[in-house]
């Protein structure tokens, strides 16, 4: 069998590209597992020597990022992160445009030391609650902290990609870079990102946004019940003393199961005839049913009738919704799903919501639709709200979760107070050892963070072993490992040399600034199709060929691509927090085109100006 001459190296490489980034843009299927499935690819082809296809994951960025991964956990489990940020924001008071500044610069600091998605669930529930009781809207902020977040250009592990290039020098037998050497572009980044988004956040806030007067617990009730449609949906049924579910477990009921309807809310008479009472109890697996119960019941007519002629119970006259959910022991808060969560793409009855965290799961907001009904058979996606009910200290505790969900609806004292315990202390010492040691490079980079990671366990800033284990994102890690050997097959198959040359022939000519400018926006448009780091791992290469055959220093062209990887905010999807805030935001694609785009095209104008001032030509 002979093979298409078309079919050369460089065209099965870039063909298997095309592909990959074809199941990147779906998301059909897990990155990591589209990524794996071109190695494979690959290496099948010949392409690859077995040894050039699993050497990505041998490589000290992916080992590094692991190790920050355990790093950061410590931080968020010893409630460091809540801490510095929380106090400091509340210097906002009731100013918004302080509240604003001070969003922008806190968040760009924390997530200059871990994880962009990790800041920006520790963020967002307190700039949530800061802005509700300020009497602001939250909309104004929330993009600008997801902006933020991936703007913290100021050490070597702000991102990934600034390690791939750091990766990239040593490798070129180049000088590498500092601990630090990012700083003073992280500094032109923020400030810009600060003034430019002071005014283009403005168009965010609609005349019709209003801030009403918020309950203690940092949200309005009203708000709640009306956006999910509660009142219209809301029922009340009696459990009749011939009812066959006299006396009868909950969670025996089959209530939801088999007819769909969410029992939310159980009223019993109590005490004596001479002193009556009622007793309000929030509806869980163990409650008992008994005789002259009031259930509040959650579904559609037609399913609450079932459940009424079948059981033996009495339809009762509906008093609207909000009394459900405004007990003084009891209310309802909202969960946002974050990217890495091990709900995503299991439905509440598989996960057993009720069982696990102790609430009920009594609607889902997906794609800006609220939805009630037949909600224990959804799937979870990431980015979805569910409106939970519970007492407040439980609701309270699922703030621990910060792997799976991020929780808003607390009091401002509860968003805002850290979880403050002998190990604080411990998690900073620890912090302030890594940066030390690297800083000063002492000893090789990776080693610090690997040292770190493993006094983080040691000392019990972590649990155990295996919630360190956990708290690593294996997807990101999977990805970058198996996309790192896409960039050995550009070098084997001549692709590098082809685009390095192609920028040259075509902008080469134009001048060292516009060469450069090529390299950022390329990275820029490719990162808006596939993952920053993955984008990072095949620019970089092409950047540093294309500065060596002109003859120029390497530095300000590998800059612009770690930049232009980390930059990317025209879209809701280009990056986990981008995503993570369209929801708590209420925000379209549109608001991101709005906003983004023209940030994206004056921070990459900005970047082309600067960076060869701070690194010359």
């Amino acid at each position: 069998m002979t093979i298409p001459e078309f079919l050369t190296p460089m065209n099965i490489t870039l063909i298997i590209l095309f592909l990959t980034a074809f199941f990147f843009i779906q998301g059909k299927y897990r990155t990591d597992i589209v990524a794996l499935c071109a190695l494979i690819a690959l290496t099948l082809t010949g392409i690859l020597e077995p040894n050039e296809a699993l050497a990505g994951f041998s490589n000290s960025v992916v080992i590094m990022m692991i190790g920050l991964f355990v790093v950061s956990a410590g931080i968020f489990r010893t409630g460091l992160a809540k801490l510095i940020s929380s106090r400091i924001l509340l210097l906002a008071g009731k100013n918004d445009n302080l509240l604003f500044f001070l969003v922008m610069l806190v968040t760009a600091l924390v997530g200059a030391f871990i994880s962009n998605t990790g800041t920006v669930a520790v963020m967002l529930p307190i700039v949530i609650s800061i802005a509700a009781s300020a009497n602001v809207g939250a909309r104004r902020f929330l993009m600008p902290l997801a902006f933020a977040s991936s703007m913290g250009l100021f050490t070597l592990i702000s991102t990934p990609p600034n390690l791939v290039i750091q990766e990239v020098l040593v490798s070129g037998g180049y000088e590498p870079l500092s601990f630090f050497s990012f700083a003073p572009v992280g500094c032109v980044v923020v400030v810009v990102g600060i003034v430019v988004l002071f005014f283009l956040s403005k168009i965010l806030v609609s005349k019709n946004d209003s801030v009403e007067k918020k309950d203690k617990k940092g949200k309005s009730i009203k708000d709640l019940v009306d956006s999910y449609n509660l009142n219209r949906q809301l029922c009340k049924v009696m459990v009749d003393e011939y009812s066959s579910l006299n006396g009868v477990r909950l969670s025996d009921s089959c209530i939801r199961s088999e007819y769909g309807v969410n029992v939310v809310k159980i009223v019993r008479k109590s005490g004596s005839r001479l002193r009556p009472s009622v007793v309000e109890e929030l509806a869980s697996p163990d409650s008992v049913l008994m005789k002259d119960d009031i259930l509040y019941c959650q579904g559609s007519d037609e399913d609450v009738d079932l459940l009424v002629n079948e059981k033996g119970l009495i339809l009762l006259d509906s008093d609207g919704g909000s009394g459900v959910y405004d007990m003084n022991n009891y209310g309802v808060a909202e969960l946002y799903i974050l990217p890495r969560s091990g709900l995503v793409n299991h439905t509440i009855k598989n996960i057993s919501f009720r069982d696990k965290y102790g609430v009920n799961v009594i609607g889902i907001q997906h794609n800006g639709n609220y939805n009630i009904e037949l909600i224990a058979d959804q799937k979870l996606h990431s980015g979805d709200a569910l409106l939970v009910q519970g007492d407040w200290d439980t609701i309270a505790r699922l703030a621990d979760n910060q792997d799976d969900f991020v929780l808003v609806g607390q009091p401002l004292k509860e968003a805002a107070k850290s979880t403050i315990d002998h190990k604080t202390p411990v998690a900073a010492a620890i912090m302030l050892f890594m940066i030390l040691v690297m800083a000063f490079d002492l000893i090789p980079g990776v080693m610090a963070v690997i040292g770190a990671a493993v006094l983080m366990v040691i000392t019990g800033c972590l649990k155990n072993a295996e919630e360190a284990y956990g708290s690593i994102n294996w997807e990101s890690i999977v990805l970058i490992a198996a996309m790192m050997p896409m960039s050995t097959a550009f070098e084997k198959t001549g692709i590098t040399t082809l685009i390095s040359g192609f920028l040259m022939d075509s902008l080469g000519e134009m001048g060292p600034y516009i060469l450069m400018a090529g390299v950022y926006f390329c990275t820029s448009l490719m990162t808006m199709v596939i993952s920053n780091t993955a984008t990072a791992v095949l620019m970089a290469p092409i950047a540093m060929q294309t500065a060596i055959i002109m003859g120029l220093s390497p530095y300000p062209f590998l800059f612009s691509v770690a930049v232009a990887a980390s930059m990317c905010f025209a879209s809701p999807f280009s990056t986990p927090p981008n995503a993570l805030v369209m929801t708590p935001g209420g925000y379209t694609f549109i608001d991101y085109i709005k906003v983004g785009l023209p940030l994206q095209l004056i921070m990459g104008i900005v970047m082309v100006l600067v960076l060869p001032l701070i690194f010359p030509f």
